[in-house]
């Protein structure tokens, strides 16, 4: 997920809202209608993660829906910009970051108890303005043939120590990256988050834009081992089993293991009735079961099985983190990265 540096000054977020819109494909990419109000989506999820959703979502309801792709980080600086005139009814957004800085914006309107109930507490937001749809752990990708599990650490933050310098791959600009600093600064208190950046600076990590690189990185043995989200190492084993990496799960408590969620939510001012009822539809057993089993992601509503190549979600290591907390420190987090140098 690209960065969210343009938030810094008024001038380089329009600059970066002017960018997205060229950029992005115009809304109607899935056809609309001219005798209904087509409902129209900005996913910051890919086409590839959500697009057979809402096509499955179009063929149950006779709905149509406009998307318009992007960054998660971008479309929420766009729906911003757009204020009153966005015509977006529905965000679903790769990281709770994105969410949570439209929400200190006023600019989602709040789902109703029985949406956000049908997660559990924690999963969706205090106010209603969003609810989780899938869930993620962060994790450490390794390659099997590179490093022995006895010389893992023990702590996320045992990575700034001399042994691991230039060994672990990072993306600063990854939204997941982003929100998992964010963490650090709220749990630990800025000094804290600034030396843990600072340190990994010093050992100059390989940096890459997303986690997927990363794992390709790993897995060619590239660099030993990077920080990423757990299923990136398992859709890519899935693709070739070969393929020589694992996650380690840092303990029970250890922000290296925070569990992070995707999220959806209604754009204040939207009067499409669909709107709701489309996030409902995400929330069901069958599209929670897709994500599991297409995007190798932990489902949170219902009684969706996981994918039986998940590491059960009751076994493995997991921390939980007030996720309301992380739009409203995500300016300060991207400045604070910056500023270590993780960035050049």
């Amino acid at each position: 997920m690209a960065s969210l540096r343009p938030m810094m000054s008024r001038r380089s977020m329009i600059g970066a809202v002017a960018a997205v819109a060229l950029a992005a494909p115009a809304v109607g990419a899935c056809g609309s209608s001219e005798d209904s109000e087509s409902l129209v989506v900005y996913s910051g999820r890919t086409e590839n993660l959500v697009g057979p959703l809402l096509q499955d979502f179009e063929d149950e309801t006779g709905v149509e829906i406009d998307v318009r792709y992007g960054d998660s980080a971008d479309l929420a600086l766009l729906i911003d910009e757009e204020g009153d005139r966005a015509p977006a009814d529905v965000f679903i957004s790769q990281s709770p970051g994105a969410v949570g800085y439209l929400d200190g914006a006023g600019r989602l309107a709040p789902l109703p108890d029985d949406v956000t109930g049908l997660v559990a507490e924690g999963d969706a937001a205090a106010d209603g303005s969003w609810v989780g749809l899938s869930g993620r752990v962060r994790t450490l990708v390794y390659n099997t043939d590179m490093v022995d599990p006895a010389d893992l650490p023990d702590s996320v933050l045992d990575l700034t120590e001399p042994e691991y310098a230039g060994e672990v791959a990072l993306a600063p600009t990854n939204g997941s990256f982003q929100d998992f600093v964010t963490v650090l600064r709220q749990e630990l208190g800025d000094d804290e988050a600034q030396a843990w950046l600072e340190g990994m600076a010093d050992g100059n990590p390989p940096t890459f834009d997303n986690n997927t690189a990363i794992v390709e990185a790993v897995g060619r043995g590239e660099v030993p081992m990077g920080l990423v989200n757990h299923y990136y190492a398992l859709r890519a084993t899935a693709e070739d089993p070969d393929l020589p990496v694992e996650n380690h799960f840092f303990p029970d408590g250890d922000y290296g293991s925070t569990l992070l969620v995707t999220a959806a939510s209604i754009i204040e001012g939207s009067d499409n009735e669909d709107a709701e009822r489309f996030i409902e539809f995400l929330l069901s057993e069958d599209a929670q079961a897709f994500f599991s089993d297409e995007t190798f992601e932990y489902p949170l509503a219902g009684d969706a099985p996981a994918n039986e190549a998940l590491p059960p979600f009751d076994e493995i290591s997991k921390t939980r983190v007030d996720l309301d907390e992380l739009g409203g420190g995500l300016e300060a987090t991207t400045e604070m990265i910056d500023e270590s140098g993780l960035n050049r």
